[in-house]
């Protein structure tokens, strides 16, 4: 009975829903030559998953290795705007004079696109790895800077006026009234940038080339390999989602 209510309440509509993707999918395959099905897109992942850390050379790596070096250009260029967008997040919801002069700059320039700041990092750069990286850096900060500055402005007055009533230093205010209070926005606005830079990695990298999970869908692509971008579809996807669960659980284990 319990694991019936189990899969009634969790797994009954995700699996219908698959289903249901999987039927498009093989309807679609049925009507067009070039896209592979379901059943042949699972066999290529099964070869391709069978070893996927050899190493035949720089152009020639497995998918392993192209997912672990596109996560680590994210973790550095996400870790690099995390260091910067969250103490400036702070400065510009504590500080009037600086939230009014650096709100039309972030107006205007976060709706860039991410890709059109590439060619300024490979200007100064001068390589792809770095230029991809901070392309991550890039896209990644805004949401920090916004979502952390929102979260001091909400912060009750009163709170703030009793920390003067009873003297307390800036530190204090920060580590026990700041701080806490803007946490949740603060993982919100995490969340929302380790998406936006998993989500640019992989045009970035279409563009970069190197050893990355989007120079190998483009070279999958040149060799027509279309099964082989199916998947990686699926796996920019899966590890997606991972990222975003991992963030939420950690999210949880706060207490605000």
């Amino acid at each position: 009975m319990k694991y019936r209510r189990f899969f009634g309440e969790h797994l009954f509509h995700p699996l219908i829903g698959a289903v249901l993707f999987l039927v498009v999918w093989m309807i679609l395959a049925q009507s067009s030559e070039a896209l592979p099905g379901p059943l042949k897109t699972w066999d290529s992942a099964v070869a391709l998953f069978s070893d996927p850390f050899y190493n035949h050379g720089p152009n020639d790596q497995g998918i392993g290795w192209n997912i672990l070096n596109s996560l680590g250009r994210v973790g550095v260029g996400f870790g690099l705007a995390a260091l910067i967008g969250i103490p400036l997040g702070f400065i510009v919801g504590r500080v009037e004079f600086i939230d009014k002069m650096t709100s039309p700059i972030i107006s205007m320039l976060r709706p860039v696109s991410p890709l059109a700041w590439l060619p300024i990092g490979l200007l100064v750069f001068k390589a792809a790895n770095p230029a991809a990286i901070w392309v991550i850096f890039i896209s990644s900060i805004w949401p920090m800077i916004i979502n952390t500055a929102m979260g001091v402005r909400q912060l009750p007055q009163d709170y703030l006026n009793v920390a003067r009533v009873l003297n307390l230093s800036e530190w204090k205010i920060f580590t026990k009234i700041l701080f806490p209070a803007t946490l949740p926005y603060m993982l919100t606005g995490i969340r929302l940038a380790i998406g936006t830079a998993w989500l640019v990695i992989v045009a970035a990298e279409m563009l970069t080339g190197g050893v990355g999970i989007g120079f190998w869908v483009w070279d999958e692509w040149n060799n027509l390999n279309v099964e082989h971008i199916i998947i990686a579809i699926f796996v920019v996807g899966i590890v997606g989602l991972l990222l975003e669960m991992l963030l939420v659980k950690l999210a949880k284990r706060f207490s605000y």
